[in-house]
């Protein structure tokens, strides 16, 4: 395909980035041989937080590993994982890794039919699953799973035969270690860059999923790519919470095997902001709407404070967001500014910033586009957000912000290694070594994908400026267009809606071949009902609140304040208030909490014929 730009990362030979090791069995066994006694990870543990040496985190992996090769496991077999976000899924991840087989990973919250078609399509011989709930999923297909031997449970017993604990697979492994001391070790040392080390389905937000292989060198050079920006020291501390099923939260695995730091890991989402503030972690990885939920509520807060407050707050943001201007083109903030600044941070932005532990140097974000007034108003209060970009297909990552270099409403510039070029229809094309070798037994989807130079066609639209910067439009089969010829970008409307409305969760755009655009809004639940709460509305379920005329009228206002930002043919002429959430169980949303855009409007498709009535 002709292009129309090209980019070349100025450090694409850095020796930093390509020398890494040859997989991510030898980085984590690196890592428990070079600081044995320092944390690794912590974790719940009956109402407390424990932590675990890097040493005791190998020794259980070591054990783990060694009972899966006992099991009859050979190099680059599948082993899948079912379980949600904690530390069992780490060992797991590691020992399947150190035992030279590669990881086929499962959301926990997907339902039984798709379960059976990964573990098939995969050809997963082990499946290890978090609990009884995981285990019925398999045990319910189970005749379709030929290639599936055996079970291992974390919470919950086995059946001694086809389902066994946790504890059983290490004794397993500490039986075969008296024997054959050596065997883990020789399993990492058969490692090679290209052996598969992972299988991550896509979120399907168009059809069913697509296996990605991924080899150990796409993730060992991500790991050493992000390692080479120094924007990471070993004194840091992460708290990871991101389903590492998806490439986001796995690639926050290795990591730390490169740089060293500790990571708090607990995948419950409703305790984000608590967990914030226990652990006081240095950053934080997440999606965009976890953002837009923390700046809608403190935003909410303030508002419903009102008085002398509010403006307190409105004038330290708006000093905070002059600063974040001025730090952003690379200019000193003035003399009278520096000391507007400094007051409105004693009195106001600290104390916000406390919520969210006191320590924080930066946020990161990618999975979906995040709106550049909310990236400003984190900065404004003293967090960066970092913006990122990557796929699945890229072992998660390919372009940042760095906190040194970065412009609000981009993804910053591209790894050191990455290649980035525009097609001729606006579609970003990458090719580096993070790049995957293939979707599974798909040749044809691979062939559409990646070119015979190495070129992988992500599917978005997107433009580079003059400094490199990388800013993402909308998703190339996303884009539609109006019956009056007009191109829209429905991600760019509802990520600028978002920023807007508080009260919002999700809002689908549509318009395709029709004379204006419409859309479906789904409240936020929490939002919404603490607003009934003060309106005398209490008592309505939330399908009632989203049909009763106070909540319209909220929202119309709202709609009204985005279209003042939009082109004529943008803007929102009618919408509707779904009457339930959006949800990752009701199939609205993947795991990652991006909107299934053709599900909803499928599933949705009367509603929308009505707005057009």
């Amino acid at each position: 395909m002709p292009t129309l730009d090209r980019v070349v990362s100025p450090t694409a030979t850095d020796s930093t980035v390509h020398d890494q090791a040859p997989s991510v069995a030898r980085l984590f066994r690196d890592r428990v041989a070079a600081t044995p006694a320092a944390e690794a990870f912590r974790f719940p543990d009956d109402g407390s937080w424990r932590s675990v040496t890097w040493q005791q985190v190998g020794d259980r992996v070591r054990l783990i590993a060694a009972g899966l090769i006992a099991l009859g496991v050979a190099p680059e077999d599948r082993v899948a994982l079912a379980s949600s976000t904690r530390y069992e899924w780490v060992l797991a991840d590691f020992s399947v890794l150190c035992a030279g087989a590669a990881t086929t990973t499962l959301y926990p919250t997907t339902n039984a039919r798709d379960v059976a078609f990964i573990v098939a399509n995969s050809g997963s011989r082990i499946v290890i699953a978090e609990d009884q709930t995981q285990v019925d999923k398999l045990l319910e297909h189970r005749s379709e799973l030929p290639d599936l031997e055996k079970i291992v449970i974390i919470d919950g017993d086995g059946d001694g035969e086809f389902v066994i604990t946790l504890d059983q697979l290490e004794e397993l492994g500490a039986q075969l270690l008296a024997t054959s001391p050596d065997i883990v070790e020789q399993r990492i040392e058969g490692i090679r860059p290209d052996h598969l080390a992972s299988i991550i389905y896509t979120s399907g937000t168009t059809g069913r999923p697509k296996g990605v292989r991924l080899p150990h060198r796409a993730w060992t050079y991500t790991a050493a790519a992000i390692d080479s920006l120094g924007i990471l020291r070993a004194d840091d501390l992460n708290f990871l919470w991101l389903p590492l099923a998806h490439a986001f939260g796995k690639v926050m695995l290795a990591l730390p095997l490169l740089v060293g730091f500790p990571t708090a890991i607990d995948g419950r989402v409703d305790r984000i902001v608590d967990n914030l503030a226990a652990v006081r972690p240095t950053f934080m990885a997440a999606a965009p709407r976890i953002f837009e939920k923390a700046h809608a509520r403190i935003q909410a807060v303030v508002a419903d404070e009102g008085g002398l407050k509010k403006r307190l707050f409105d004038w330290a943001v708006n000093v905070g967001i002059e600063v974040s201007r001025a730090r952003e083109g690379g200019a000193t903030p003035s003399r009278l500014l520096a000391l507007q600044h400094a007051i409105a941070d004693r009195l106001v932005l600290s104390t916000i910033r406390e919520r969210f532990g006191g320590r924080l140097r930066f946020f990161v974000s990618a999975a979906a586009p995040l709106n550049r007034d909310i990236a400003r108003w984190f900065d404004a209060i003293g967090i960066i957000v970092l913006e990122g970009y990557g796929l699945t297909e890229t072992a998660a990552a390919s372009f940042i912000n760095r906190p040194g270099a970065y412009r609000f409403g981009t993804v910053g510039i591209p790894f050191p290694g990455t290649e980035v070029k525009i097609a001729a229809d606006g579609e970003i094309l990458l090719r580096s070594p993070g790049v995957m070798t293939a979707y599974h037994d798909l040749p044809e989807a691979t062939a559409r994908a990646l070119d015979a130079d190495g070129w992988f066609y992500t599917g978005d639209i997107g433009e580079i400026d003059d400094d490199g910067f990388l800013r993402i439009t909308d998703r190339k089969k996303d884009l539609f267009k109006t019956s009056q010829g007009k191109y829209v970008a429905p991600s760019a409307v509802a990520a600028a809606f978002k920023a807007v409305c508080p009260y919002v969760s999700e809002i689908i755009v549509y318009g395709e071949e029709r004379p204006y655009c419409v859309a479906l809004v789904s409240l936020d639940g929490e939002a919404i009902t603490d607003w009934a709460a003060k309106n005398g509305l209490e008592n309505l379920s939330y399908a009632e609140l989203a049909r009763h005329d106070a909540t319209r009228e909220l929202i119309a206002g709202y709609v009204d304040e985005l279209n003042e930002q939009l082109n004529r043919w943008e803007q929102v002429k009618r919408f509707a208030l779904l009457d339930r959430e959006l949800s990752i169980a009701a199939g609205d949303l993947t795991p990652s909490l991006k909107a299934k855009r053709n599900v909803i409007v499928k599933n949705f498709a009367d509603t929308i014929a009505e707005l057009y009535a």
